[in-house]
C-alpha cells in the first residue's frame, strides 16, 4: 500500500443530520458574521457560536455546515463545521454537493 494515497483520501468527513446544510461563504460582515449561500437554494446570514469563535477560522470561498435557527430560519443559521479541501473533494465525489446554486441579484 502506498502511504502517500491513503493520507489524501479522509477518514471521516462530517455530513449533514437533521435540519443541517452545506453552504459556501460568500462575503464576511464583521462580528463573526458572513453571509452564507446554501445549497438548499437559500441565502442566509450566519454567525460562528460562542463555543466555536476561537477553533473556527472562516474566509469567503470556504465550504461549511449552517444549521438553521429554528424562529427565522429561511434568513438566519449557526456556522457550525468548516470542510477542509480533502472533505469538500469527497463530498462532490460521493455527490453530496453539486453546483452552487445561482441566484438573481437583489
Amino acid at each position: 500500500m502506498n502511504n502517500n494515497q491513503e493520507t489524501q483520501e479522509p477518514l471521516r468527513v462530517r455530513l449533514p443530520k437533521n435540519r443541517e446544510v452545506i453552504g459556501v461563504v460568500e462575503t464576511r460582515l464583521g462580528g463573526s458574521r458572513m453571509r452564507v449561500r446554501c445549497y438548499d437554494g437559500k441565502t442566509r446570514i450566519c454567525r460562528i457560536p460562542g463555543r466555536l469563535k476561537r477553533y473556527l477560522w472562516v474566509r469567503e470561498g470556504d465550504t461549511v455546515l449552517v444549521e438553521p435557527w429554528e424562529l427565522g430560519g429561511d434568513e438566519k443559521g449557526d456556522v457550525i463545521y468548516k470542510y477542509k479541501k480533502n472533505q469538500v473533494a469527497w463530498l462532490k465525489k460521493k455527490g453530496f454537493i453539486k453546483e452552487v446554486p445561482e441566484f438573481e441579484e437583489f
